[in-house]
């Protein structure tokens, strides 16, 4: 067996272990696919007249010069203007309150031009999907609200942030939506809209040949990071000898200055 055949056959197994949970496998099932994302949407913030009229997946939003980009892992449009922005956050570091904080201000940032009264911005609904129960309440669903504390009413600013407990297994929708999430396989899910799409995906040549592009960028991704791994741990230990200028070694490994101050910043707290 040659290195190409081997390689297609790890890209195999690695495509038959992913599930809804994993965020590279969730854009691929929300990817054209209206219907999935208006169902799944429905379930989550329990709204099931709830009409989704535009889903994209991994959208870029930067709309200022100089501030942090935001990819999105799906992001749709119901039929009342509002907006929602669902992520996966395997870990708890991904579901830090400040990065939802700045997820719901990209979506304002997109939402309002030039001219535009604030009154004009929609809805938004910032919903991280987490393996783990974030808060370890129990709770299917955490609801994150702004309030006036001196009045004890609710703030009515038209932001929303939910965090999905994705080990929620209670006798409900969300709660076989959560088993849906977890599944590696078509035939043990729930919701058939969820199933066909996981066939499709995992079975089928067309749905397979896609998912190999993706895992093939996922590879090429993983070999960059760990470039870059290895491209900081030079850094910091050639820091630690002192022998070499901050400009030195910016040059010498093709870093931006600013990367390596930040390096020493660190290495000095």
């Amino acid at each position: 067996m040659d290195t190409a055949e081997q390689k297609h056959l790890k890209d195999l197994e690695r495509l038959r272990s992913f599930r809804p949970m994993d965020d590279d496998f969730m854009r691929c099932l929300f990817k054209d696919n209206i219907p999935l994302a208006e169902l799944v949407l429905r379930i989550i913030t329990g709204k099931p007249d709830l009409i989704i009229t535009d889903c994209q997946t991994q959208k870029d939003m930067k709309r200022l010069g100089g501030a942090r980009s935001v990819c999105l892992d799906a992001y749709g449009t119901d039929s009342t203007g509002k907006k929602y922005d669902m992520e996966i956050q395997r870990e708890d570091k991904g579901a830090d309150p400040h990065r939802a904080r700045y997820h719901s201000s990209v979506m304002d940032i997109e939402n309002l031009d030039a001219g535009q009264e604030f009154h004009a911005l929609p809805d938004t609904f910032t919903i991280f999907i987490l393996e783990k129960d974030f808060y370890g309440k129990g709770e299917p669903v955490y609801l994150i609200e702004r309030m006036n504390l001196t009045t004890g009413e609710p703030f009515a600013d038209g932001e929303h942030i939910l965090y999905v407990n994705g080990a929620y297994r209670g006798d409900s929708e969300l709660g076989k939506l959560m088993h849906d999430f977890n599944c590696t396989s078509a035939d043990e899910m729930n919701f058939e809209l969820m199933a066909e799409r996981t066939r499709y995906l995992k079975e089928n040549p067309k749905g397979v040949s896609e998912m190999c592009k993706v895992i093939e960028e996922m590879r090429r991704e993983e070999r960059e990071e760990s470039i870059k791994e290895n491209t900081r741990s030079i850094a910091l230990r050639l820091l630690a000898d002192g022998s070499l200028s901050l400009e030195k070694i910016a040059e010498l490994l093709a870093l931006p200055l600013d990367e390596v101050k930040n390096l020493q910043a660190g290495q000095g707290a």
